[in-house]
């Protein structure tokens, strides 16, 4: 069995309206509940063995916070090809894992996070900013990912739900 969590970034920043949208950084709440989540994920003992990330400023920022709150020891695994991807995209990336990771992390942006979700468990949820949902596939390697793949949605939490 593999978990894999799906994050979509943590909330951004607007303030400056001429700014790239690549280069949003949170906001307030974004920097709040970023690590509130990352401490969610250890209070859970799912800190992940690998963290992929988007390389746009707000899903970097959401990755490393949530990677220091729930004690991740690794690289965070920053990849370009995330913003504005859609779900092939991060199967292609998974797939390219070595095996041995049981809890692996993605961090990215709607609607791919959700159209990944949608493909590899049927359930059509929405994932609001800051969102982690916890699926687990019944793979031995992440080399066997597919589209056809079938997981379970085991929890989705949202970060205003939280108490």
């Amino acid at each position: 069995m593999k978990t894999l969590l799906i994050m979509r970034h943590a909330k951004s920043s607007w303030k400056d309206e001429a700014q790239p949208d690549e280069q949003r950084p949170l906001n307030k709440r974004g920097q709040a509940d970023a690590p509130r989540m990352g401490q969610l994920l250890r209070e859970n003992s799912l800190t992940p063995r690998a963290i992929l990330s988007s390389k746009a400023v707000r899903a970097k920022q959401t990755a490393l916070a949530v990677a220091e709150a729930c004690g991740f020891e690794g690289d965070i695994q920053l990849e370009a090809s995330l913003y504005g991807a859609p779900a092939e995209t991060y199967l292609h990336l998974l797939r390219a894992l070595p095996a041995e990771p049981p809890i692996v992390m993605v961090v990215g942006h709607n609607p791919g996070v959700e159209e990944l979700l949608v493909e590899l468990t049927g359930e059509d949820e929405h994932l609001s900013t800051g969102s982690i949902a916890r699926l687990e596939l019944d793979l031995a390697r992440w080399a066997d990912l597919r589209s056809e793949t079938t997981g379970r949605l085991e929890t989705l939490w949202r970060p205003r739900e939280l108490p």
